[in-house]
Order: structure tokens, then sequence, then C-alpha cells
């Protein structure tokens, strides 16, 4: 028996999220680690600032590449995941991404040398990139309106729990000798996707991939047993089956399934819109704090455990400020969470960039501790000042863009092509992952403090391009947001520009409590669908 509770189904689906961060955090709190540095040597060895000959492991670039190999193999697995998810369903295409992602942790764990440690590095990615373009459309097809954007963001929760779990385990582990400092960790990352195979086996598929494959009666059970509490004459589960019914039957009279489809006039803007909400949360900058944050630190003047432990506080940070995201997102809608977050974000790179360049100094070559990456210093009051800037950028990322770039793109395509749609949105997200993954050491060392000033102008792009194009789609059902872009069903937001769609959270809240929206008619129907269960409860 499948279980029916909507926020069991979204903690088990969103392991997957658990799943990147789990990656990211391995990775990043091992490179300043002297078993890492030592192992991965390349080169002879380089005096630090006494002159003691030290590790340096790989080069910037080298190490930009090791760090990008995750990303790139996401990329990958999220342009394929839309054809496993249209044929095998959501549900089992996240089940092959833990399969996958258990083979790369194995090849990670056993890494012999460079080579080795980023074939399976891309194999995790493309674990990665399966599960992060699927798990949001699966639980958006299953979620009710009023509940959709914060089951979603509970993707990017599990993200940061997986980023500070597996950090401090990193951090525990270090003090092992030898290699078992890294490869305990990264043999660990295999627990949460077994985690996920086996939880995943007790949950429904999507009632809308049912209706896709005329498995209708299946579909009925999915929303009876979700939405209905058990009561196939639930008004509301009515409702969702006749919407899902007419979508699918207009979709398959006006239109093919394929990539090519995106592209297509009557698609382009909503997929523009979908795949910058993923390349924008990228170009935030999140990247440098997370992968590489043990570099700012150390240019600010910390090292050894307080370098590590301070570097770990962002990583509780995002943890707590993702939760008023996951409460109220819902709420607040998906325009005025990414508008403001692209506000803040943009406030504090200005202001690192600014106290990097008028209280720092350059690094005496080879880099502080002979890490070439680390090539900025800046010391005293204005040090702690960095520090406190980059804490407060990552709780105002946490609180939107993390969340909503998950949320957002499932919502904004319709039935036919959402798979696909959501996993090149997922892929544009992947593509300048990989692409910021390699540039920002070779970027620390060329041109040091001016890449916050970079990421700065990209968060002033952003809140210029989501106030003009960007329609709000919070508090509507999946298929009430294809209005927005066409009228299929006479539904009446089409043509209305994006800084005027409101947030409809309250008719969608009166959709789920009687199966209608303010039609007197509507009304009638609904309440003489749920009179047998209205009887049977007298």
């Amino acid at each position: 028996m499948a279980v029916g509770n909507i926020y069991v189904i979204a903690a088990i689906a969103v392991i997957g999220g658990g799943l990147f961060g789990f990656d990211i955090s391995s990775m990043s709190a091992i490179i300043n680690t002297d078993a890492y540095l030592c192992y991965f040597q390349q080169g002879p060895l380089k005096p630090d600032e006494n002159g003691v000959l030290t590790c340096s492991g790989p080069t910037a670039d080298v190490q930009g590449g090791i760090t990008a190999a995750m990303p790139g193999g996401s990329w990958l697995g999220a342009l394929v995941s839309g054809f496993l998810s249209d044929i095998f369903g959501r549900k089992t295409s996240i089940q092959i991404g833990s399969v996958i992602w258990c083979i790369g942790s194995i090849i990670i764990c056993a890494s012999q040398n460079i080579p080795m440690l980023i074939v399976g590095r891309v194999i995790n990615g493309f674990s990665v990139g399966i599960c992060s373009a699927q798990v949001p459309v699966y639980i958006s097809e299953l979620a009710p309106p009023t509940k959709r954007g914060r089951l979603v963001g509970l993707q990017q929760w599990a993200i940061t729990w997986g980023i500070m779990i597996m950090f401090y385990i990193s951090y525990g582990t270090s003090y092992i000798d030898g290699t078992a400092a890294f490869r305990i960790p990264w043999g660990l990352q295999m627990i949460p996707a077994i985690l996920l195979f086996f939880g995943m086996m007790i949950l429904p598929e999507s009632p809308r991939w049912l209706a896709r494959k005329d498995r209708w009666e299946e579909c009925m059970s999915v929303l009876t047993l979700v939405h209905g509490k058990g009561d196939p004459t639930a008004p509301f589960v009515i409702r969702e089956y006749e919407e899902i019914k007419n979508m699918c039957e207009f979709e398959r009279n006006n239109a093919d399934v394929s990539y090519l489809e995106l592209i297509k006039p009557n698609m382009i803007n909503r997929t523009h819109v979908g795949v910058f909400t993923q390349i924008w949360s990228q170009l935030t900058g999140m990247n440098v704090m997370m992968y590489y944050i043990t570099y700012v630190f150390a240019m600010a003047g910390l090292e050894g455990n307080n370098l590590l432990v301070s570097s770990s506080i962002q990583y509780v940070i995002n943890v707590v400020m993702t939760v008023p995201a996951i409460i109220w997102v819902d709420r607040w809608g998906r325009r005025p969470t990414l508008l403001l977050g692209a506000a803040g974000m943009l406030a504090f790179l200005f202001a690192n960039g600014g106290l990097m360049a008028s209280y720092g100094h350059p690094a005496p070559p080879g880099g502080l501790d002979g890490i070439e990456q680390q090539s900025w210093i800046v010391r005293g009051p204005p040090s702690k000042a960095v520090i406190a800037c980059t804490y407060l950028f990552v709780a105002v990322y946490a609180i939107s863009w993390g969340p909503v770039s998950w949320v957002y793109p499932p919502e904004l395509f319709p039935l036919r092509v959402r798979g696909k749609a959501n996993a090149l949105c997922t892929s544009s997200n992947w593509a300048f992952n990989f692409a910021l993954a390699y540039f920002v050491p070779p970027a620390f060392v060329n041109i040091q403090w001016k890449v916050y000033i970079i990421f700065g102008v990209f968060c002033t792009a952003m809140f210029i391009h989501v106030f003009f194009m960007f329609p709000e789609t919070a508090g509507k059902t999946l298929e009430d947001v294809e209005g927005i872009f066409t009228n299929p069903m006479g539904i009446k937001y089409v043509g209305t520009p994006a800084w005027e769609t409101k947030n409809e959270r309250g008719r969608a809240a009166m959709l789920e409590r009687t199966g209608y929206d303010g039609d007197e008619e509507k009304r009638a129907e609904a309440v003489e669908e749920a009179a047998p269960k209205n009887t049977r409860a007298l």
C-alpha cells in the first residue's frame, strides 16, 4: 500500500536533493586538508609564509576541473532525465538516479589518482542531474496548489542538510591520518541514495504521468489517496481529475512531445523564464560560498580549526534560513521572494568586493600557505566584516533563490513537456554550475576581489529580468498556470504582464476545501458530488 501523506511523500523524495548537498561539501570541507592536498599533490612541494615546504594539492585549473566534474555530469544527467521520466515515470527515474549515485560513490571512495576521482564525480553528477530535475516535477505533480511551493522547496532544504551533514562528517574525519580522512566521507555518501531507493518503493507514481499513459484508474486512485483521504467523491479530487483529463485531451489534439517544442513560439517565453531561473540561481555567486568558502575565509585570516569551524557556520545558516521560505513561500509568492533576494544579495556582494579592494592587498607569489587560489589578504576589522557579509549573503540566498529556483520551473510548463522542460531548465543550472566551479579558482588567482563585483552585477541584472519577465504562479493549479501563457480552456490570465500577475492563494485554498472557485454553479456541483460523503458522516 502506497503512502498518501503528501509531507511523507515529499520528505522521502527530496533525499534526492540531499545527494547534491553531500557532494558539494564532500569537496569544500576536504580541499584544504593535508590528507587531500598531499595525496593529490601536483608538482613539487611549495613553501608557506614561513618558508616550510607544504603540500599545495592540485593546481587551480585542475582543482576547478575536479570540482566542475560533478556539475558537468549533472548537466548530461538532467537532459537524459527528461526521456527517462517520460518513459519510466517520475518515481522510477529517481530510483535509477539513486543506483547510479552508489556506483559513482564507490569509484570516488576508491580513487587512486585525479582522473579516477574526476570519473567518479562525473558519474555522481549524472545521478544528481536526474534526481534534481525530476524530484521537483514529481512533487509538483502530486502537491495541492497551496502547498506546492512549500513541498518542492523541501528539495532545497534537503540540499542544505546534505551540505551541513557531510561537512561535519568531513570535518571529523579530517583528524584521521592518511587517506581515510577523505575516503570515509566519500564512502558514506552512499547511505542517502540507498534510503532514497527503498523509500521510493512505498510512494505513489505521479497522477499526471499516469494520465499521460492512459492509466486513468491508477490516476484516480492516487488522487484519492493523496487528496481525498480515501474518498473518490471528494470535490477537489473530482475537480483535479477533470482538469487533468481535459488538459491531456487538449494536449494530444494540439501538440507533439519533444525538446524542439520548447523553442516553438507558443512555448519559448516560458522556456526562457524557466531556464533563466536556474541560470540566475548559479550566477548569484552562491557557488563561491559553497565550494570554495575555505579559500575566502583563509584570505580573511582564518586558519586551521578556526577556518573549518567558521566555514561550517554558513552551512548552519543555510539550513535554518531555508525554513521560513519553506513555510511561507506560498503566501509570499514567487516574484517578491526572487526580487527581494536579488536585491539583498547584490548589496552584500558589492560590500564584500569593496571591503576587499579598500582594505586588502595581494598575497605573496604562490598564494597563502602555498595555495595559489588564496591570492588576497584582508586583516583586522575589515576581515570580520567580510565574514559577516558572507554569512548575510548566504542567509538571503537561503530564504529566496535557493528554494524558489527549484519550485518555480516545474510550475511553468504543461503536462506533455513538463518532464523534458524541467530537465532542460535543470541542465542549464548544471551547465553554469560547471562553468563557475571551473572558473572560480583561476578567477581568485587572476582577478582576486573583482570576483565579487562580477557576481554583484549578475544579481542586479537578475532583479531587472525577474521584474519584467517572471509571472506569478503561486496559488494556481498547474492547469491554471497554463493560462498565463496560452488560453486552452478559457482561463483568464493570458496576456497579463508579468508584474501584474497575482498570488491567488485564497482562491486555491477555496478550491481545495470545496472543489469550486466562487462560481455558484460549480459550488452546487461540488456540493452534489460531496453529498454521499456527507450523508455517510451523518
